[in-house]
This record gives C-alpha cells, sequence and structure tokens, in this order.
C-alpha cells in the first residue's frame, strides 16, 4: 500500500525536488497518523467460489439476446479480486439505434399498450413470481459482479424488487383519469397516457433495486423500455430479463443494453425517437443527461444524483441507538450508497461519548467475501473508485481531521477497505464536502438547532437526511426547515414501495417510487366536447 500511496503521490506533484520533497513529508505525516489506529475484524478475504454460473452476456433487443453490432465485447470484474467474470456484449450507438427502434414498434404497433391494464398486471406478477422463484441465483449475480454482501442481495434487495414490482402490477389498473367541470357547455376529461418508448440508465450501485424503480412503473404505465446498464454491472439486468420473456413479455417492450456511457449512454440520451429519460447516477454524469436531451427532443428527464447527507443527533437523543443507526447510514453497501449520511452532526454534549462508541462499533464490522455468513462489508466496486476513496482518506488527515480508526486497505487483492472513522471534521474539509461514496465516517461537532441547520443545508446536495430526538418540537423544527427528499427521523434507510424517493437541489429532479413516480411516465390529455342542450352541467 505504501508504494501505490508514494506513487499517487509523486503523480500529483510536480517533477521538481522540492515539490517532491513536499510530497515525501505528507506522505511521512500520513504514515505517522494511522500508525496505531485500531482496525475493524477481518473474516477471510480469500475468495470463495460463486455459487452460480453466467448464462447470459448478449444484449437483449426485440425479445431475443444478440450480439453488439460491432461485435465487441467488454470485461465485467469480480470487485473481491480483480479478476474477469465474464465478457458481455458492448452496445453502442447502432445496437441502441435497433433497440429504440424495437421499442417504438411495440409501442405503436405491438400488444402491449393495447393490453387492458389487468393482463399488464398479470405479466407483472407472472415476472414477480418468478423473480421470487429465482431469488438466490440473481442474488448470487448480483454479488459476485458488485462486491455487496450475499445476505444483502439475498435476504433484502431481491425481495425488495419483487415486491416493488407486485406494487407497481396492482397500480397497472388503476391509473385513470378525470371528469373536470367547466365554465359552459362542455364535456371536459382527461386521458392519463403511456408516455412511450422510455430511455432508462441505471447505476452499479444497485444495479436491480434501481432497475425495478425505472421498469416497474414505466411498464405499468403501458410504456416500453430501453435500458443502459451500467459497464461495472451488467449482469443481473441481463439473468432477469430473460425471466420477463419467460412471464409473457411481448418482443420490443424490454431492451436491455450493457455498455459504456461516452458511447451507448449518449446515443440513448441523444435519440430523437425516445420519449423520456430517467438516469440514476451521478450529478456530473446527469448535468450531461439534462444537455443531450435539451440538444435532441426536449425529452422530459428524471434524475436521481448525488448526495451529502446530514445525520442529525441531538443532544436528548438515544445515544446507542443513534451510533448504530449512524454507523448503518453511512457503511451500508460498503458506504456506495447516494443517500449515505455521510456528515454526522452530533451535539457538543455527547459528542466525546458518540466518537468512542461510532469508533468500538466500526471496529466491530466485519470485512470479508460477501459471499461468506457474517460479513457486513465487502469489497468496493473497482480500482478507480477504491482510488478515490483511499484519497479521501488521506485527505483528511493531511487536513487536521482526527483518524480515529480504519484508513488502510485490506489484503493484497481486491478492493476492500478498512471501516474508517474520523472526528474533529470541520465543513470545509473535503470529507465533509465531497461525496466519497466508500466506508468513511466524518463525525462534526454541532452547539444549538439553528446552527446545524444552516450547517446541514450548506451544501448543494438535498437527498436526504437523518434526525435523531426524542424532542417531536425539535424533530418537526428540523424536518421542515432541513433541504432534502427525505427525512429520516430516529431510523435511516427505510425504503419501501410507497415511498417516494428523490432530491432537492442538485441531488435531482422528479421523484422514483411510489404514486409519484407513475406521473414521470405519463402525458396527461383534456379533451373538450361541445354539449348541444345538456339537461346539467
Amino acid at each position: 500500500m505504501a508504494s501505490r500511496i508514494l506513487s499517487t503521490l509523486h503523480y500529483v506533484c510536480s517533477s521538481s525536488a522540492s515539490a517532491t520533497k513536499r510530497c515525501l513529508g505528507l506522505y511521512s505525516h500520513w504514515q505517522r497518523s494511522i500508525s496505531g489506529i485500531a482496525a475493524s475484524v477481518v473474516a477471510d478475504v480469500e475468495p470463495s467460489i460463486a455459487p452460480v454460473q453466467i448464462d447470459q452476456s448478449q444484449l437483449l433487443i426485440d425479445g431475443k439476446f444478440v450480439d453488439a453490432a460491432s461485435g465487441k465485447t467488454f470485461p465485467t470484474f469480480d470487485p473481491r479480486t480483480g479478476d474477469v467474470i465474464a465478457n458481455v456484449a458492448e452496445g453502442d450507438a447502432e445496437d441502441v439505434n435497433r433497440a429504440v427502434h424495437a421499442a417504438r414498434k411495440a409501442f405503436d404497433e405491438g400488444p402491449w399498450p393495447k393490453m387492458t391494464a389487468y393482463e399488464r398486471s398479470r405479466i407483472i406478477l407472472r415476472f414477480a413470481d418468478l423473480l421470487e422463484k429465482h431469488n438466490d441465483e440473481v442474488a448470487a449475480i448480483e454479488t459476485w459482479d458488485s462486491g455487496k454482501t450475499y445476505e444483502q442481495a439475498a435476504n433484502v434487495e431481491i425481495p425488495m424488487v419483487v415486491r416493488l414490482f407486485r406494487y407497481y402490477a396492482g397500480w397497472a389498473d388503476k391509473i385513470h383519469g378525470l371528469t373536470v367541470p367547466a365554465d359552459g357547455p362542455y364535456h371536459v376529461q382527461t386521458l392519463h397516457e403511456p408516455i412511450g418508448v422510455a430511455g432508462q440508465i441505471v447505476p452499479w450501485n444497485f444495479p436491480l433495486l434501481i432497475f425495478s424503480w425505472k421498469v416497474a412503473p414505466a411498464l405499468a404505465c403501458g410504456n416500453t423500455v430501453v435500458m443502459k446498464t451500467a459497464e461495472q454491472t451488467p449482469l443481473s439486468a441481463l439473468y432477469v430479463s430473460k425471466l420477463f420473456l419467460e412471464a409473457g413479455l411481448p418482443p420490443g417492450v424490454l431492451n436491455v443494453i450493457s455498455g459504456f456511457g461516452p458511447t451507448a449512454g449518449a446515443a440513448l440520451c441523444s435519440h430523437m425517437d425516445v420519449d423520456k429519460l430517467a438516469f440514476t447516477g451521478s450529478t456530473s454524469t446527469g448535468k450531461r443527461v439534462l444537455e443531450l436531451s435539451a440538444h435532441s427532443n426536449l425529452k422530459p428527464v428524471t434524475l436521481e444524483l448525488g448526495g451529502k447527507s446530514p445525520f442529525i443527533v441531538c443532544k436528548d437523543a438515544d445515544v446507542d441507538a443513534a451510533v448504530e443507526a449512524s454507523h448503518f447510514a453511512l457503511f451500508f453497501n460498503q458506504g456506495q450508497c447516494c443517500c449515505a449520511g455521510s456528515r454526522t452532526f452530533v451535539h457538543e454534549s455527547i459528542y466525546g461519548e458518540f466518537v468512542e462508541k461510532a469508533k468500538a462499533r466500526a471496529l466491530k464490522r466485519v470485512v470479508g467475501d460477501p459471499f461468506k455468513n457474517g460479513v457486513e462489508q465487502g469489497p468496493q466496486i473497482d480500482s478507480v473508485q477504491f482510488e478515490k476513496i483511499m484519497k479521501y482518506i488521506r485527505s483528511g488527515v493531511e487536513s487536521g481531521a482526527q483518524l480515529e480508526s480504519g484508513g488502510q486497505r485490506i489484503g493484497s487483492k481486491g478492493y476492500y477497505i478498512q471501516p474508517t472513522v474520523f472526528s474533529n471534521v470541520q465543513d470545509n474539509m473535503l470529507i465533509a464536502k465531497d461525496e466519497i461514496f466508500g466506508p468513511v465516517q466524518s463525525i462534526l461537532k454541532f452547539k444549538d438547532l439553528e446552527e446545524v441547520i444552516r450547517r446541514a443545508n450548506a451544501t448543494s446536495y438535498g437527498l436526504a437526511a437523518g434526525v435523531f430526538t426524542k424532542n417531536m418540537d425539535t424533530a418537526n423544527t428540523l424536518m421542515r426547515a432541513l433541504q432534502a427528499g427525505t427525512v429520516w427521523i430516529n431510523c435511516y434507510d427505510v425504503f419501501d414501495a410507497a415511498i417516494p424517493f428523490g432530491g432537492y437541489k442538485m441531488s435531482g429532479q422528479g421523484r422514483v417510487r411510489g404514486i409519484y413516480s407513475l406521473r414521470s411516465y405519463l402525458q396527461v390529455k383534456a379533451v373538450v366536447t361541445a354539449l348541444k342542450n345538456p339537461a346539467w352541467l
């Protein structure tokens, strides 16, 4: 690890002797800072054999699994080792065009939007049943490709995906317009119509869960879909797409393209025959998605982007419960969560106690092969994310934050990082401002509500927030003052199919899940008919 850090320091500095000397000084400071820091519990990181075979690596276009038009493939990697799992078809603009053409034909000429809503709901329900039947295989693929623990994938995420598809299957035949009174002899009604071809792009941190957030409401409304998966995690979406075909989904209704953002993603966002876009990912990429939409056919866009969410622990909070919840809020999914509670604000009267208990909890966190029982934390997704996180850990030390635990790599292969806790973090430090997307908890101190509200809102993000207090007046003050799309009170990361999710400010626009998501996939048409001699108005 030392050689890699030293290489990085040399890389970011100039080649002059004085600059190199400064870099070596920073490296020595970092080494001194982490010496003696306690480490977390480490289970065996030697990779076990994944209990699943990969039998689907082609694109899904018009109901058939096909190679990319170019014949190209790209590797998807095992985060536990960096080894190749499979080579997957690399879709590009030509493949996107084929997929959009298939989706357009399925929408304009196919049976899907012309089915009764009840028939559509039955197909979605059959898919949910098949997914539930194949829960363990899908969870194993998700773990192998992303590094999340198998227990999390099998016991939490895949059941949540099943639940969400069933939720939207129930909505399919309950979407309807209104009859509207008008000033005059007119009959006025509104029709809620499917928007058409939906282009969707999902991230790598929750590949199948966010797949469900996008695909389920789109299909329930009668739309067709072209899905672009993350290049890091393409496998689970391809697997479940086969189950959709088995459930009876007509050809062209769901098309899945694996590929890269600058090629396949840009082509999808720019396509003139795509009627709507939904994107989850970084704020910088979200801005690019908006640009491409504006420069093409001005298609509406739903964005679920980054965050730097505050987790506020008030002076009257149950400290033990708050420590456990804040630990989960940050370290869940290896810290790779857009709504992670990554700024832990603790009242000054309980700050010392909280820090010691947060450190102790981090030291108990079990890191290891995500397929093994009892493991709480697997590897980060890839080398790029690994190096980014390590850079922020070094930045925290160099800027004067107190490294309480962790801070180093685990093992010599794969992308495992010790659960890391910083105290004495200041608002101007990078670890308090930037979205790290890793297992790094930053604990800040505050004096009163007015101060913590100001500091919590002093960010360009506004995805989520957490509040721990026993006082409902305090909770009511904070829930209304915090500029965030979701506020969890005495809990965190409570997700449900019916609860909307989305951000304020640069954390996005629009909402996913619940009834609010349906609005993104419907057009409202007003129909006005003149009446002759109406009996009533």
